[in-house]
């Protein structure tokens, strides 16, 4: 789907937290990211670091000498788009609609399925915590919970009132998606961006790693559309199997360089992540 691939640096490797719920990574950042890779069609080689769960350096993608972090340049999407490798946002990335939309799933979205994940605490302990001893991963687990409900600015005299605000935006989020779709295949020009990555993710994990009783997950139900383009897409890129040329390889070997694993830094992820989602919604306003 991208011709401008970078065709001199022919082997990556994404480094990602591990499968689960049926998909390739159940990490919702590094789900975008592997989404990402499968639009642009750039193979790549997909390892697993079940050592540092709460590393803000994960996802990373290698070649070589060349890595791009999670936690630096604005991503491993912006660093390769940045780098000339893959750039599939090129012509979209001056439309102040695809601007807007890409700010609101980065933003609102976002916190929905992080407020649910970590409220909860049954799929994150799956996706972060099920391969340490369980006494560090309670502690981490307990930290995380925390440092979500910071944040987000949720506190005991106003959680129902934050619990409100999250589950009306994502609704609106949902609303103007499903509208913008239609019976597309992407949500932008009927082709791929990085907001089709994102929200793709986005909607694999709200159906399949929440609980049926989620309440963000019975919304996202109520657009049949984008139900139909998250289960489309994800028969196309995740379970077409190794017989199709743009499928990657995989391999389950952790990396072998401990310099390319972060240290924990969970509150450092998220507020970076929050920022970035504001930067993109300031320069929609501009």
């Amino acid at each position: 789907m991208e011709e401008g691939v970078n065709s001199e640096r022919d082997e990556y490797t994404l480094v990602a937290r591990k499968p689960g719920f049926g998909l390739p990574t159940a990490c919702p950042s590094c789900l975008p990211v592997y989404i990402y890779l499968k639009f642009a069609q750039l193979p790549f080689l997909l390892d697993f670091n079940c050592t540092y769960p709460d590393s803000d350096q994960i996802p990373y993608i290698e070649s070589g000498d060349y890595v791009a972090y999670n936690n630096e340049n604005g991503g491993v999407i912006e660093s390769l788009k940045k780098d000339g490798i893959v750039d599939l946002d090129s012509e979209f990335c001056s439309l102040p609609e695809w601007i807007s939309t890409k700010a609101m799933v980065s933003s609102w979205l976002e916190d929905a399925l992080m407020y649910e994940l970590w409220v909860d605490g049954t799929s994150a302990e799956k996706i972060y915590y099920n391969d340490l001893p369980w006494l560090i991963g309670k502690v981490l687990f307990l930290k995380q919970v925390h440092s979500v409900k910071q944040c987000l600015g949720i506190t005991k005299d106003n959680d129902e009132q934050k619990e409100e605000e999250i589950y009306k935006r994502a609704n609106i989020v949902y609303g103007a998606l499903s509208t913008r779709l239609g019976e597309q295949n992407f949500i932008f020009e009927n082709r791929p961006s990085s907001v089709d990555a994102i929200f793709l993710a986005h909607a694999l994990l709200t159906l399949k790693a929440l609980p049926e009783t989620s309440v963000l997950r019975t919304k996202l139900l109520e657009h049949g559309n984008l139900v139909k383009y998250a289960e489309k897409l994800e028969l196309e890129l995740i379970e077409a199997g190794s017989s199709s040329s743009s499928v990657p390889s995989f391999q389950t070997d952790p990396p072998t360089s401990s310099s390319r694993r972060g240290p924990p830094n969970w509150s450092k992820m998220l507020f970076t992540s929050r920022f970035k989602a504001q930067e993109q919604t300031q320069k929609a306003k501009d």
